[in-house]
This record gives structure tokens, C-alpha cells and sequence, in this order.
């Protein structure tokens, strides 16, 4: 992609806050160091090493919508555990919920009566009547794939070029001029992803027809914009083309909402009014307790038993896991859709967003730089282009790594934590105005350093 600021000053910034990031955070740089002895990459999971910087900062403690690391220093978060504690931090609900069931039983195989209350609340605010629990939105997309497939017989999935679906296998693919390959940065695919998988870019219908005219796809997995490559929003009409199309062709529609819940308490498809066959949803549900969910029309539902009537066991099928639905989660659960990411919760986070949005908009516009920010409700997103892209491939041929990680190093040295490998805030029930205007002076701080 063509440069939109200075190479040889973004450098020497970076190095500057480089020094700054090692200087005040030695106590996180001796417990990267300590962990490397027994941790693969010196951290619980890999991608917690590849924040801005030369290793990452470790957590003391947090509560709402900021942190403290392990060096006494306080942030302002709006990573939010990319979406997982979109709640906030340790919101009291939350938490007096979960002590009360853990000291009660955590998992026990059975249902609990909070289960019934999660049904009904998701059937609300989603309109699908039928629901299922697991624990992440990676096991909600994998058990929908599974049984979209057994009750059309279709072998495949449709996916989107760059989008986010968690790990399942099937969704870690790109088209690449009409072939379905692997993503990059795909690891161990279990086998080359054109024999599960039929990969589209967003926004195009002609491809998604093309797709879907095979007959052969069980059902189109789609968030309803993407999110993990940036937020690129559909064209006026796609959603209604899309569902059109899906029908035309017996596919069933799945939506994930893990991510564009952020849209309002009924995500992107109550907001926008869609009508998927099946919608999957994880991460925030249960204020950082892992717990996930699938919903399902009457007509899919109905499939699903007559198939399970069929077969001589559903033990050990591949949909299920002995601690979905457990009782902690469902706990946990409710308080969360009761008492935290409330209705009126999400009018003042949506707020909070339009206002990151504004002042993010200002400064490039002060400071006269070729860049652009999409919002999707609480969720905002900067993009170092003047227009946003369209598609996942327009996305990432977009990306600019080195610049990105310069303004996450710049932010985080000023305690503001973005979410990581994207410029994109989220707001909680917790978040603040003040927070909002803090990010923005350091962004406008930032655009005035790169264009001096």
C-alpha cells in the first residue's frame, strides 16, 4: 500500500517509544522473561506475544473499564479482551452471580433453572426461538456447520475472504481469483480448505451466487460486517441480496454475532432487521466467563430433533462438550443480560462511540492526513486509507503493520490499550466520556508528531 506518513520519522518515533515502553515496564519484561522457561513463547497462548513492543504487559488487576499492570501503571481499555470483557471488568453483578453458583456447584451435566431465563432473553432480543449453550463462539460455528450439514446433506460452507469465526477449521480460508485457499498464517489445516469450503469476497454478489448456484453449500456462515480485518460494513442492500440468494438456493444462513453485538442489545440483527436460520454468539455473554450460544428458527429446530430421532445415540457426534451449558456460565449468563449489557447500556455505549469517532475524525481532519474511520454502534475502527475498503482482500492489501503498531506502542506508553493487530476501540457500560477525550488529545498528539 502506498505510505500516508513519513518512513524514516515513523522509525525514528518508534524507537523513541520503544525505550519509553522497556524503561517503565521492567517488572513485565522480567516475567516474559521467566515465563519463556515453561511457556511456549513465554505466554499462555501465542498471539499474547505479538502486542506493540518487545513483549507484553502483564495484568495486576482490573476492574471496569481500565486495568493496572504489574508496574502500578493505569489504563484506559478499550480492547476489552477483543470483545470478551465488553461488559467492563469484573462488573459486581457478574461477579456476586458467579460466587453465589460456584459456591453452589459449577457444572454438574444437568440443566439449571437460569438456563430457561437465557433462552428467553436470547429469543428476545435476537427473534430466533430455539437455543443451545457451549462455551465459545468457535464451538457455536462448529456445532451449527455440523448440523446444517446433516439436516441438508451439502458437504460444504460458504465463508467470507478475511473473516472471523474463531478457529473452525472451515473459515480459515481466501478467495483468491475464484480459487478457495488456504488463509495465510493457517495452521496444520486438517485438509486444503477447497474440499470443505467455498470462500467469497464480502460485498460481492455475483461471487456469492456463482457460490451458491453449485448447490452443494449446507449454509453461509457471515458476520454481518467483518470485524477481525477491520470493520468493512455491507453495501445498502447486501443483507437482503444475501438472504435472497440463500433461500433461492436452499442454503441456510447462519449470522455470528460474536462480535457485531456491539451494533445494540440485539446486535446487527435486530438493529438492522435480519432473519438468519441460525445466529451464533460468544465471548461477552458472560462477562469473561467463558460461554457461547446458538439460536435456531422453528423450521431448523424441527429439523434437528427429527434427525437426532434418527440417529442410535448423540453421544460423542461432534456437537456437545461435557461442560457446555454448565451451571457457572448460565449463572454468570443471566446477570450479564439482566443487570450489565442492558438495553439502556447499549444507548450510552453507542453514544460513547459516535464521540471516540468524532474526535478521531477531527484530528485527521486538523492534521490533513489521508486516513478514514468506520463505526459499527460502540465499536470504532481508524483505517490509514481515505476510503474504507469493501472486502477482506481490499482490507488486508490495505494493512499497514508497522504503522499500526507504532500508534498501539504510542497509545499504550499513555495509558490507552487498543485492541490489538486493528485501530479499533470498543466501549463498555463502564467506559467514560473522560476515557473517550483522553484517547482522542493522544491520537491528536500523535497525527501532530507524524506530520511535524
Amino acid at each position: 500500500m502506498e505510505s500516508t506518513v513519513d518512513r524514516a520519522r515513523l522509525h525514528d518515533l518508534m524507537e523513541r517509544e520503544e525505550e519509553r515502553f522497556v524503561q517503565t515496564h521492567p517488572r513485565s519484561a522480567e516475567l516474559f522473561e521467566r515465563g519463556k522457561r515453561n511457556l511456549l513463547a513465554g505466554v499462555p497462548m501465542p498471539w499474547m506475544s505479538e502486542w506493540a513492543g518487545p513483549f507484553p504487559v502483564f495484568v495486576r488487576e482490573a476492574h471496569g473499564a481500565r486495568f493496572v499492570d504489574v508496574d502500578g501503571t493505569e489504563y484506559v481499555d478499550f480492547c476489552l479482551g477483543d470483545t470478551g470483557s465488553m461488559t467492563g471488568h469484573a462488573p459486581e453483578p457478574a461477579v456476586r452471580a458467579i460466587a453465589e453458583q460456584a459456591a453452589k456447584g459449577i457444572t454438574l451435566m444437568l440443566p439449571s433453572e437460569d438456563s430457561i431465563w437465557v433462552g428467553a432473553e436470547m429469543q428476545r432480543r435476537f427473534g430466533l426461538p430455539y437455543w443451545q449453550f457451549c462455551l465459545t463462539a468457535t464451538d457455536a460455528n462448529r456445532f451449527t456447520i455440523r448440523l446444517a450439514r446433516a439436516i441438508t446433506g451439502r458437504p460444504k460452507v460458504l465463508t467470507y475472504s478475511w473473516c472471523y469465526h474463531g478457529s473452525v477449521d472451515e473459515t480459515i480460508a481466501i478467495d483468491v481469483d475464484g480459487a478457495t485457499v488456504s488463509r495465510p498464517g493457517n495452521i496444520g489445516p486438517p485438509v486444503p480448505p477447497e474440499m470443505t469450503t467455498r470462500s467469497v469476497e464480502w460485498n460481492d454478489l455475483e461471487a456469492l451466487e456463482g457460490a451458491l448456484a453449485h448447490g452443494d453449500v449446507a449454509c453461509v456462515l457471515a458476520e454481518p460486517a467483518l470485524t477481525n480485518i477491520g470493520i468493512v460494513l455491507p453495501d445498502p442492500g447486501y443483507h437482503d441480496a444475501l438472504r435472497k440468494l440463500t433461500r433461492k438456493y436452499g442454503t441456510y444462513l447462519v449470522i455470528d454475532e460474536t462480535h457485531t453485538i456491539c451494533a445494540g442489545p440485539g446486535g446487527a440483527t435486530k438493529a438492522w432487521g435480519l432473519d438468519p436460520d441460525f445466529l451464533t454468539i460468544g465471548k461477552p455473554l458472560a462477562s469473561g466467563v467463558p460461554a457461547a450460544c446458538y439460536g435456531m428458527s422453528e423450521e431448523v429446530a424441527q429439523r434437528i430433533q427429527d434427525f437426532m430421532a434418527s440417529l442410535p445415540s448423540t453421544d460423542v457426534g461432534g456437537v456437545g462438550g461435557t461442560l457446555s451449558g454448565n451451571a457457572l456460565s448460565l449463572a454468570a449468563m443471566r446477570a450479564t443480560l439482566e443487570q450489565v449489557l442492558t438495553d439502556e447500556a447499549f444507548e450510552r455505549m453507542i453514544a460513547l462511540g459516535e464521540r471516540w469517532t468524532d474526535g478521531v475524525a477531527a484530528a485527521i481532519s486538523k492534521h490533513g492526513l489521508p486516513w478514514t474511520i468506520q463505526r459499527l454502534g460502540c465499536r470504532a475502527e481508524y483505517w490509514f486509507v481515505q476510503e474504507p475498503p469493501r472486502n477482506g482482500g481490499q482490507a488486508a492489501a490495505n494493512d499497514d503493520h508497522e504503522l499500526a503498531q507504532f500508534t498501539h506502542l504510542y497509545a499504550l506508553n499513555r495509558g490507552i490499550l487498543l485492541t490489538p493487530f486493528h485501530n479499533m476501540a470498543l466501549m463498555s457500560p463502564a467506559t467514560s466520556a473522560a476515557d473517550v477525550d483522553m484517547h482522542s488529545q493522544v491520537f491528536e498528539q500523535m497525527c501532530a508528531e507524524l506530520v511535524a
